[in-house]
């Protein structure tokens, strides 16, 4: 069975496809509104993983609507969940697609659905739903990262992703400048993965 797993080149969904792989043909897929050229971040990752890889792009309107939201709230977590949601639907419908997966952890609050928001998707386009790290938080995350993968971390301004964020960003930045990201987005670190190692354990 092939699942396809929501990718951005971070920690959390390269071992959301690592511990997947036992038990299907996983493929690694990538939201864009070609805003950047975030498919070549993403298609490196994923060759290192060594995991077959492709694009989706989403019409622009859901991009838009996104960033009008962002700009009413003033802060990113609900356009980011209405952003997520528009990318698992329009995976889902791809009549090729039974399984979808992304990296979601116990105490992420962006990007997530609700338990209603789940199960009308799968009723709908008849697709299965899977969080693998939906059970771990953050430390046990990182613990598995440290046997699975090597990894570059730095603030989120200045690691290019594969994500959601990196677009809105931009185009936050085109219409307002840099100050109105870091209004916005609040200082964080990210992770873009660079490599994978044996396990130490295996």
């Amino acid at each position: 069975m092939q699942i396809s797993v929501l990718f951005s080149g971070g920690k959390d969904s390269s071992l959301s496809a690592i511990m997947l792989e036992p038990f299907f043909e996983v493929e690694l897929v990538t939201c864009s509104f070609s805003l950047l050229p975030i498919e070549e971040v993403a298609s490196e990752t994923a060759e290192v993983l060594g995991f077959p890889h492709r694009m989706i792009k989403p019409e622009i309107s859901v991009l838009e609507k996104a960033y009008e939201m962002i700009m009413q709230d003033g802060f990113p977590r609900n356009a980011i969940n209405f952003i997520h949601k528009n990318v698992i639907e329009k995976l889902a419908s791809d009549s090729d697609v039974t399984f979808i997966a992304d990296g979601i952890r116990r105490d992420d609050r962006v990007p997530m659905l609700d338990i209603p928001e789940v199960r009308s998707i799968e009723d709908r386009f008849s697709v299965h739903y899977v969080c693998p790290l939906r059970g771990f938080g953050r430390a046990a995350v990182n613990e598995l990262v440290k046997d699975h993968l090597i990894i570059e971390e730095g603030l989120s301004e200045n690691v290019l992703k594969a994500d959601y964020e990196t677009e809105l960003r931009e185009i936050i930045g085109q219409n307002h400048g840099q100050g109105k990201i870091e209004e916005i987005f609040p200082r964080h670190v990210q992770s873009h993965v660079i490599g994978r190692r044996k396990s130490r354990t295996a």
